[in-house]
């Protein structure tokens, strides 16, 4: 199997304050450097996560499918797009991390589903331009007080 990308969204059934946050990252970031993992996860004031995982095709896959979607810590978990890639966008971060208002997430959505595709496909692909804007948004904010690695 290649090198693949996964995105979804979800919502947190209670809120993440810093120290729930600190301990998501640790965790995340654990798993990731051992399963050899990137990505990025963006957080919002209103408790709604949105992210990128790359590696290898069956690592990633379990981990969505097995473990992330099982996680009770939320709920309206979806795929926004998943495929093969050529190259990973976060390569130098097992699980860099920002936070994201309501607004930024919502462009990205918008990103993510092109007019006219049905939004909801069965295992919608990741559109360029939402990788692009996903790295032109990582370069304009500023790292967040929970360090990135």
């Amino acid at each position: 199997m290649g090198l693949y990308h996964l995105i979804y969204q979800s919502r947190a059934l209670q809120p993440f304050d810093t120290p729930a946050l600190t301990a998501l990252l640790y965790q995340a970031r654990a798993f990731n450097r051992a399963h050899h993992l990137s990505g990025l996860l963006l957080h919002t004031p209103d408790d709604r996560f949105f992210q990128i995982l790359e590696g290898e095709e069956d690592v990633v896959r379990t981990l969505y499918y097995d473990h992330i979607m099982a996680d009770p810590r939320h709920y309206r978990c979806r795929l926004v797009g998943a495929g093969a890639c050529a190259e990973r966008s976060f390569a130098d971060w097992n699980m860099g991390f920002r936070v994201a208002s309501a607004a930024e997430l919502h462009a990205l959505l918008a990103a993510a589903t092109p007019t006219g595709q049905v939004p909801f496909a069965p295992q919608p692909r990741v559109r360029p331009e939402l990788l692009k804007m996903l790295l032109d948004f990582v370069a304009n904010h500023e790292l967040e007080p929970i360090s990135h690695s």
